[in-house]
């Protein structure tokens, strides 16, 4: 259940039919989940990726930005993305020590369907990211393989992304209760030309302790639970949208989503991994082209649209938040532990 089924309301702009980060037309989700015992361990994890659009993504690239809010943590692809302000690889999700096998699995992804890489042409940049799981699965013990990675992209989707524990949500804690993957949207609409975007956030929370929850700023009583012996967390943004907007200006939306972090009442921890990574499907960029000149259209700065997208950002990075943890349930993992779910 999402949190808006349980009567909570996050700002003002109106969400997507989806309320999920595929309202943009194009974007997809897939995600595959490892949940089982290994000998006296436990595996609790997974792997989600998202997809700017279903076409091949080193081929048409899609204007990026990163934007890190506390950089304790392991991804790959940032520098480049930020270097050349495109994503050319799906962008994977994972825990802290499945970062190099879900790099490797979408690298032999990519290469199969995309020959001339490395050969013809340059090399691919691929772009991962990670939360540290290891509270609730064997995270020593390498679960997370190519393959996963592999099957995460083939897997994916442009319908209402699960939510909860699953995927690379699988074994993570936000606030000492179940975290996982959330997503949300908000629809912003120019008054003038009826013209409409969308600009929608997937995250994987994994952030912040019980006594930092604002639970009567949501209307919750302090549902008691367990002190976990848990790392400072981090927790991963993805940010999505159709509105014409540059890799700059995709920075400055990916900002905001701090605004929408810091509500839930996170202060960025110093092991904490913050990381937003922003994309916008309006314009596509070709690998190869002859052209000396590439031509785009993006929105004005200082068009009051750009407010709506940056308040949109905020709202929906916040509701992605609360939809992971309202849809996260009770989750048992390694040494016999068990994460209680906020409302289960």
């Amino acid at each position: 259940m999402k949190i808006r089924e349980r009567g909570i309301t996050i700002g003002t702009l109106r969400p997507g039919k989806k309320n999920c980060i595929t309202d943009i037309d194009g974007v997809m989700v897939g995600q595959v989940t490892l949940d089982y015992p290994l000998d006296d361990q436990y595996v609790c994890t997974g792997v989600t990726a998202v997809l700017p659009h279903g076409g091949n993504l080193f081929r048409e690239k899609v204007p990026a930005a990163c934007y890190v809010i506390n950089g304790f943590g392991k991804t790959t692809g940032l520098v480049q993305m930020e270097e050349l302000g495109v994503i050319e690889s799906p962008i994977m999700l994972t825990n802290t020590f499945g970062v190099p096998a879900v790099t490797q699995g979408t690298l032999e992804y990519l290469l199969n369907i995309t020959p001339e890489i490395g050969d013809t042409t340059g090399t691919v940049n691929i772009v991962t990211g990670e939360c540290n799981d290891g509270y609730l699965n064997s995270i020593r013990t390498l679960p997370v393989k190519p393959e996963h990675a592999i099957a995460a992209i083939q897997n994916a989707k442009p319908d209402i992304v699960e939510e909860g524990a699953v995927g690379a949500g699988r074994g993570m804690v936000c606030f000492g209760y179940k975290g996982g993957v959330g997503a949300s949207s908000r629809v912003i609409t120019e008054d003038q030309s009826t013209t409409e975007y969308h600009i929608g956030c997937l995250v994987v929370s994994n952030f912040g302790n019980q006594d930092e929850f604002p639970f009567n700023k949501y209307g919750l009583s302090d549902i008691p639970s367990d002190t976990k012996d848990t790392p400072d967390g981090s927790i991963m943004i993805i940010l999505a949208t159709n509105a014409p907007v540059s890799d700059r200006q995709l920075k400055r939306l990916a900002k905001r989503c701090g605004i929408g972090l810091g509500r839930t009442g996170s202060h960025f921890s110093n092991g904490s991994g913050d990381i937003v990574i922003a994309f916008s499907t309006a314009n596509k960029i070709l690998h190869e082209s002859s052209k000396i000149v590439e031509t785009a259209h993006f929105i004005r700065d200082d068009h009051p649209i750009m407010n709506q997208l940056f308040q949109g950002a905020a709202e929906a990075a916040e509701e992605a938040i609360l939809n992971s943890l309202s849809q996260a349930k009770t989750t048992k993992g390694r040494k016999g532990r068990v994460v209680e779910g906020l409302f289960s």
